[in-house]
């Protein structure tokens, strides 16, 4: 199947020097009480480089727009998720992947979410694949990303749960526990998105749903064993 460039929306704490296919970054942070949209940082946690490899080594051909939220830790806020949702949609990207989640459901975030749907982006959210929902994957539209154990690299799960619709791989590439679960898992499910789009598979919810329904190696909840 012939691939075709997919620009892609990351949203995390940043990338490491020099990421070849990252073609724009920008982070956004709150100074003196003022959020603000100033130049990105090389990633000083590393979940965000592990989020990049994971989707670049599923679709090589994808280029990449990284909206950094977090620097020193892993604490953001919804304003700033928010208006690196509507940075990356200007940045004409296809598929958006937060793997983090907010436990409050503020509208400042939904209609970030709700904006980048409705201009036709594709966005992939981390939840968790038992107990409360988390935000933005609550919102209507976002597709709910999680790991599942059962699956190895390549692999997903249909789960159709309370709050998780799909999961994936837990690891990132090196094989390391560092980050594994929802969030590692948010990215291996928006890579398959992205080979997906890259396939020239259709730019809508419906359709994209069918296709990892009909890809999917297992379906339904994991059964784990007490």
């Amino acid at each position: 199947m012939t691939q075709t460039p997919v620009r892609i929306g990351i949203v995390d704490s940043g990338c490491p020097p020099g990421a070849a296919p990252v073609r724009a970054s920008a982070a956004f942070a709150v100074e003196g009480g003022t959020l603000r949209q100033v130049p990105a940082v090389p990633d000083q946690l590393g979940h965000g480089s592990r989020v990049l490899a994971i989707i670049a080594a599923a679709s090589p051909q994808a280029e990449f727009c990284v909206a950094q939220v977090f620097r020193e830790r892993p604490a953001t806020t919804p304003e700033q998720v928010a208006v690196a949702i509507d940075w990356l949609v200007a940045q004409e990207v296809a598929l958006i992947n937060l793997s983090l989640g907010l436990r409050a459901p503020r509208e400042v975030l939904a209609g970030a979410c709700r904006r980048a749907i409705e201009a036709g982006v594709i966005v992939c959210a981390a939840a968790a694949a038992q107990g409360d929902a988390v935000f933005p994957a609550a919102f209507p539209g976002v597709l709910r990303m999680t790991g599942d154990a059962r699956c190895g690299p390549g692999e997903i799960a249909a789960l159709a749960g309370a709050t998780a619709d799909y999961g994936g791989h837990v690891r990132p590439p090196d094989g390391s526990l560092a980050g594994s679960g929802a969030s590692m898992g948010c990215a291996h499910m928006s890579g398959h998105v992205a080979r997906y789009l890259a396939g020239g598979g259709a730019r809508t919810p419906a359709a994209l749903r069918r296709w990892l329904d009909g890809v999917a190696r297992y379906h339904g909840a994991e059964r784990r064993r007490g």
